[in-house]
């Protein structure tokens, strides 16, 4: 059973890291968030420790430690500003860590975090889980088959939020790295795994609730657009009721890959465990090319 302690507690996928960490058989051991409504709590993990300052948190995992209790991960479900530092934290408290995508906001806080790999041996993992979706996979291996082939790919994806996201840290582009990472960084990992490196990178758009652009890789000619805004939604969804719509057509031809999503944070956490999970080079890609959207 391994040991987890757990930075950001209170946010919207923290409780997929839970889940993971108890369907996994491992144990929280202590939690940490500024904002305390984290109920949630007591359907995984009602016996760990909780603090809302990190200093104290800081304090008691080092207590831990020399106490010959040591936490073995700490999984960061922060704000994606703060996951640089908080990867440090753990780093050198002497923990292994698994981040919530954007691992980072920008391609050379990746270099020196691998500095402190080296000198703690400590490694650093994130959760890029649409790499082990089923439908993914599959279309990798069809692409792979083919490699001398271009595709013409169209990705959109529109997941509505209401006006608290703009007075959010999600709304600050220098807090969130604006809508192309927060919303959109792991989808353009998915694109780079299954269609090879980038070769140019065009925004047409990034403005604080829509991006759009053309990423031309090795395998794919790709057409991508990413929002926030409701009334982006086909009016078709919207009669069904719902907010959200996402859509991989590659030569026109529908990738269903909605479902499925709910079990992939668990399948993470077992690979990871298991020393298999995604570290921090696997990740330069994806970061590279949002950090070159947010600065054309």
């Amino acid at each position: 059973m391994k040991r987890f302690a757990l930075i950001g507690a209170a946010g919207y996928i923290a409780p997929r890291h839970m889940k993971a960490i108890k369907d996994t058989g491992n144990y929280l051991i202590a939690a940490y968030d500024p904002y305390d409504g984290v109920g949630i709590m007591d359907s995984n993990f009602p016996d760990a420790d909780f603090f809302t300052e990190f200093e104290r948190f800081d304090r008691h995992i080092d207590k831990l430690r020399r106490n010959g209790e040591p936490i073995d991960f700490i999984s960061i479900c922060s704000p994606n500003y703060l996951h640089d530092a908080h990867i440090r934290f753990g780093l050198k408290n002497g923990c292994d860590v698994i981040c919530e995508k954007p691992l980072v906001l920008n391609p050379w806080n990746l270099d020196a975090l691998q500095e402190i790999e080296k000198e703690t041996g400590k490694k650093v993992y994130t959760i890029l889980q649409l790499r082990l979706h089923p439908s993914i996979i599959a279309l990798r291996e069809k692409v792979l088959s083919n490699p001398d082939k271009i595709h013409d790919v169209d990705l959109t994806y529109i997941t509505s939020r209401g006006k608290w996201y703009h007075h959010s840290w999600k709304g600050d582009s220098s807090k969130s790295g604006g809508i192309a990472t927060n919303i959109g960084v792991h989808f353009f990992d998915m694109l780079t795994w299954v269609f090879g490196d980038v070769q140019e990178n065009i925004v047409h758009e990034h403005s604080s609730d829509t991006a759009r652009g053309f990423l031309q890789l090795e395998r794919a000619r790709v057409n991508w657009m990413l929002s926030i805004d409701y009334n982006q939604v086909p009016d078709d969804v919207k009669k069904q009721g719902k907010r959200t719509y996402r859509t991989l057509q590659i030569e026109g031809e529908e990738i269903e890959f909605s479902d499925g999503f709910t079990e992939l944070h668990t399948r993470s956490y077992d690979e990871i465990i298991k020393g298999n999970g995604f570290g921090l080079e696997e990740c330069r890609k994806a970061i590279d090319i949002v950090s070159s959207m947010r600065n054309k």
